[in-house]
């Protein structure tokens, strides 16, 4: 039986540095997906509606900026999810869309259900691509970015890994925007302390930061989950990860306390 990995792109990485979504990034994303198949069934976590709306329609932001940001949400997610079809149907790959709130983990039916959709798609080698639903919650656009809620969907399908791309390599002594001679932590134990390190940056494009991630990182800590934060802004930055060509930060499966 294949193992399980959840992979969580943010909007940062898919816009490859630029305030649009980088159809060479997404072409980069589904031949790693692609070369990890033969060992690992993968479920893919990504952000990006909004900045796929950004391509085609400008909402204004005055006054209610959340609810503008659910209407982008909406004109963005089935651009979004069309690129995904289109770049790796040329791979191959046949795709799935899931829109989930933080709603569907909190009583036995829903999760069950969740989680047969899931396995249903991959015992069919179909690639599920999970989103907030922002039409309906507003808890990415304000606090993750899909952070919490990648650990979340890898804790409920019993994943081995959950990767985190982000805009950085991983967890640094100190902030490497602000510090030239910050140095890239390999692994992380106790994440409780390793908070202390974090110096939050705004991007301007995910609304994810280091928090969040060390968050997602100790909810699958407690479930003997390994996380990886990996920095998405090379090609095959994912392949380089398990290749060990690439540094990124570790956090250990061990439960906390052992």
């Amino acid at each position: 039986m294949k193992k399980k990995l959840v992979l969580k792109i943010g909007t940062s990485t898919l816009t490859n540095g630029t305030r649009l979504i980088s159809r060479g990034k997404i072409e980069d994303i589904g031949r790693q997906i692609l070369a990890l198949r033969d060992e690992y069934d993968i479920v893919l976590v990504s952000s990006g509606a909004i900045a796929a709306a950004k391509q085609y329609i400008n909402i204004k932001d005055a006054g209610k900026p959340v609810e503008s940001k659910q209407a982008m949400a909406a004109i963005g997610q089935p651009l979004l999810m069309r690129i995904y079809n289109e770049v790796f149907g040329d791979f191959g790959i046949q795709t799935a869309q899931c829109l989930m709130t933080y709603r569907d983990f909190e009583n036995e039916t829903s999760r069950q259900n969740t989680l047969n959709t899931i396995t249903e798609l991959l015992k069919y080698n179909y690639l599920p691509i999970i989103n907030e639903n922002d039409t309906t919650a507003v808890e990415e656009i304000l606090l993750g970015d899909n952070d919490n809620l990648s650990a979340h969907v890898a804790v409920l399908i019993r994943a081995s890994l959950l990767v985190l791309v982000s805009d950085i390599d991983g967890l640094f002594d100190k902030n490497p925007h602000l510090h030239p001679d910050a140095k890239l932590i390999p692994e992380v134990k106790n994440i409780e302390e390793a908070k202390n390190l974090v110096q939050e940056r705004d991007s301007g494009l995910g609304t994810g930061g280091m928090n969040s991630k060390l968050e997602a990182a100790m909810l699958c800590q407690k479930e003997g989950i390994e996380t990886w934060i990996v920095g998405g802004g090379r090609n095959n930055f994912l392949t380089d990860a398990f290749g060990s060509g690439t540094g990124f930060t570790r956090f250990s499966s061990d439960r906390i306390g052992r």
